[in-house]
């Protein structure tokens, strides 16, 4: 059944291409935390181990919530780690165990680098779909990455 909710097709379809990319970068970082989390040594073994367990699971949350929201808008939502590794701008490091630094500042640069993807994202949604709904959604991704950002950056002053 047609989507019908004030929002042409062709927008729609310019939503959930933008929100299909965030799917991936987030579905990217999920791995890559759970990675860490398995991985992590040393004498912050358990408080970043919990940490991370932490992070995988918010990020499982807005993970849920953006594929439902592409759902929402009407699309089929991709659910496969090569379509996530084919759209996502966030790589992966296969075969490589940081350290427990050199975990903290990639997942910081990941994060980071997602917060600055989904602002101009944002531009898209509002010039190209007029979606103020996604624009509120990825605002509050936004909010979500700052703060764990936030965290992993106090780790390392």
């Amino acid at each position: 059944m047609k989507t019908d909710i004030g929002i042409s097709i062709k927008k729609l379809k310019k939503s959930t291409d933008v929100l299909t990319v965030l799917l991936a970068n987030e579905t990217v970082i999920y791995i890559k935390t759970r990675k860490f989390h398995w991985n992590v040594k040393g004498d912050s073994f358990m408080e970043l181990h919990r940490l991370f367990q932490d992070q995988y699971t918010q990020l499982e949350g807005i993970i849920d919530a953006v594929a439902e929201r592409i759902g929402k808008l009407g699309e089929n939502t991709p659910g496969t780690m090569k379509e996530y590794l084919d759209k996502a701008s966030i790589e992966e490091s296969p075969e490589l165990y940081p350290t427990q630094k050199e975990m903290l500042a990639e997942l910081l640069s990941d994060h980071e680098s997602l917060i600055r993807h989904i602002r101009k994202e944002i531009d898209v949604l509002s010039e190209q779909a007029s979606d103020v709904g996604t624009i509120d959604f990825v605002t509050g991704i936004i909010e979500d990455h700052e703060s764990i950002a936030w965290v992993l950056r106090r780790f390392l002053n």
